[in-house]
C-alpha cells in the first residue's frame, strides 16, 4: 500500500499548498461542458485543526467566488480524445471563472469521468495485545491490506478506509483511543485507467496549472447529490452525464463502490440526430425543450417544428410529433437505465438495509425519468440537485452541477485525508492475494 499512499500524499501536500495561499480551482472536465468554480478559502486554520470525519467534514470553509462553464470539446465518453481542443476548453472555462473572481488561480483540482473505474474491497486486521488504538495501530493495519492483482496500465484513484472493527464491535468510524485486542480494517480501492488520470495531468499542465488533486466524478457526485441520511444509511447516486452515466454507492458516508455506463444524454441527442434526420443542435434543442420518456395521448396532436439549416423558413418547415420524439429517446433512456441496474446487481445493492436511488447529471432532468428509473430499477427514487455551498451562483445549482460542487466539498475535506498516517518501515510479510470481497454483505 505504500507507494498509493505516497503518490496520494503529494497530490494532498499540493492541495495544502494551495488553500494556504487562499484560492484553488475546481475543474469538471465532462463530456458535454466543462465547469470551473474558483474557491476561496477563509476557515484555513478551521480546515487543518478540525479532527472530524466525513465527507461533509470542513464544509465551512470555502466560499464560490467565481463560475464559468463551457461546451466540452476534444472529450469523449469522460476521457481526453483530443489534447488542443480540451486544453482550448479549460483554458476558456478558467478564464471566465478568473475574471468573474477578479483573481488569478494557480492551483487546479479536477475530476472526470470514464475511464473504466473497478472496485475492490479489502481487508486486514492487526493484533494490539490489549493496546489503544493510536495512529502508528492505524497505519499498520491499513499497510497489512494485501493489494489484489489490478493490471497492468491502471492506477489506483481512491483508497479509503470505510469500516473499522475492534473486536466484535464492527462498523466504528474513528477507532482511535480505545482499547482492544484485534482491530481490523475494511478498505474500498477504486482504480481506473492510468493514461486517462495521465492525458489529464498532462492538460491541466498545458494550461499553466499544478493538479492539486483529482476524484472520480461518480464520487463527488454522491457526495452532493446525496443527503446526509442517504450516506449514512445506504443509497446509490446515479449521475446522468453527456458521454456516461456514474454510478456509485455510499453506506456509513464512505463510497463503496463506483462504476460508470459509456452511455449518456448525448447519445440520446445522437438518436434523435438520425432518427429525425436533423442536426445536432437542432436535436439537443427540442430534446430539452420537448422531449420525455412517457407518452399520452395529447403527443400525437402535439407537434413540434423542428426547422433545417438551410436558412430557407419555406424549404426548412418541418414538424414531429412529441409522441414521435418521445418514441426515438425512450429505447436509450431505458437502455442506459438497464445497463444502471446491471451494475447495481453486481455490486449487491439489493443487500443494503435500503435501496434509496437519487438521479442527478444533466441528463436526469428528462421529464418521466424519475418513474421510468423506479420501474427498471426497482427501488425508490428521486431527482437530486447539489449542496447548497456558500456563494454559489444560481446559474449553476443543477443536477448538472452535482459533480463539480461535489469536488469542491472534496477539496476543502477529502475523506482519507485523516487516515495519512506515517506508515512503518517494516512490512509485513506478503500474504495470499484476497479476492474484491463485497463486505458490507456481511456487515450490515
Amino acid at each position: 500500500m505504500t507507494d498509493i499512499y505516497q503518490s496520494q500524499r503529494a497530490m494532498r501536500q499540493m492541495r495544502r499548498q494551495a488553500i494556504q495561499r487562499g484560492v484553488v480551482a475546481i475543474l469538471d472536465v465532462g463530456s458535454s461542458k466543462i465547469s470551473c468554480l474558483v474557491l476561496r478559502f477563509d476557515g484555513i486554520g478551521r480546515l487543518s485543526d478540525d479532527n472530524s470525519i466525513g465527507s461533509m467534514a470542513g464544509q465551512a470553509g470555502f466560499r464560490v467566488i467565481g463560475a464559468a462553464t463551457t461546451r466540452s470539446r476534444g472529450v469523449q465518453f469522460g476521457e481526453i480524445t483530443a489534447m488542443q481542443e480540451t486544453e482550448r476548453a479549460i483554458r476558456t472555462a478558467l478564464q471566465q471563472a478568473q475574471k468573474m473572481a477578479e483573481i488569478r488561480v494557480d492551483h487546479v483540482i479536477a475530476c472526470f469521468s470514464g475511464a473504466n473505474p473497478r472496485s475492490y474491497g479489502l481487508d486486514a486486521q492487526v493484533d494490539l495485545e490489549g493496546q489503544m488504538v493510536t495512529e502508528a495501530e492505524i497505519g499498520r493495519v491499513l499497510n497489512a491490506c494485501e493489494l489484489p492483482d489490478y493490471g497492468a496500465g491502471r492506477e489506483v484513484l481512491h483508497a479509503q478506509p470505510v469500516n473499522f472493527a475492534l473486536d466484535n464491535r464492527s462498523g466504528l468510524i474513528d477507532p482511535r483511543g480505545q482499547l482492544g485486542q484485534t482491530l481490523a480494517v475494511d478498505m474500498h480501492m477504486l482504480t481506473v485507467d492510468a493514461v486517462a488520470i495521465q492525458n489529464l495531468v498532462h492538460c491541466v499542465q498545458r494550461c499553466d496549472l499544478e493538479l492539486a488533486g483529482i476524484a472520480n466524478s461518480a464520487y463527488v457526485s454522491g457526495i452532493s447529490a446525496l443527503v446526509e441520511d442517504e450516506q449514512e444509511l445506504g443509497a446509490a447516486c446515479i449521475d446522468m452525464g453527456g458521454g456516461t452515466t456514474s454510478v456509485s454507492i455510499f453506506i456509513k458516508k464512505h463510497m463503496i463502490y463506483a462504476d460508470c455506463v459509456r452511455m449518456g444524454g448525448d447519445h440520446v441527442t445522437s438518436d434523435i440526430s438520425m432518427g429525425l434526420g436533423i442536426s445536432t443542435a437542432v436535436a439537443e434543442r427540442i430534446k430539452t425543450m420537448n422531449g420525455g420518456v412517457h407518452a399520452t395521448g395529447a403527443d400525437d396532436r402535439d407537434f413540434i417544428d423542428i426547422g433545417g439549416d438551410t436558412g430557407d423558413w419555406e424549404h426548412d418547415r418541418r414538424t414531429v410529433s412529441r409522441a414521435e420524439l418521445i418514441g426515438i429517446m425512450r429505447p436509450r433512456v431505458e437502455e442506459i437505465l438497464e445497463e444502471v441496474r446491471t451494475r447495481l446487481d453486481a455490486a449487491g445493492f439489493d443487500h443494503m438495509p435500503t435501496q434509496q436511488i437519487v438521479l442527478t447529471g444533466g441528463a436526469s432532468q428528462i421529464p418521466g425519468l424519475d418513474g421510468m428509473a423506479s420501474r427498471i430499477l426497482g427501488q425508490r427514487v428521486r431527482l437530486g440537485r447539489p449542496l447548497r455551498v456558500h456563494g454559489l451562483p444560481q446559474s449553476v445549482t443543477g443536477p448538472g452541477f452535482s459533480s463539480v460542487v461535489g469536488l469542491s466539498l472534496f477539496a476543502a475535506h477529502p475523506q482519507d485525508e485523516w487516515w495519512d498516517f506515517e506508515l512503518p518501515v517494516d512490512t509485513y510479510p506478503a500474504r495470499s492475494l484476497r479476492r474484491a470481497v463485497r463486505w458490507f454483505k456481511d456487515n450490515w
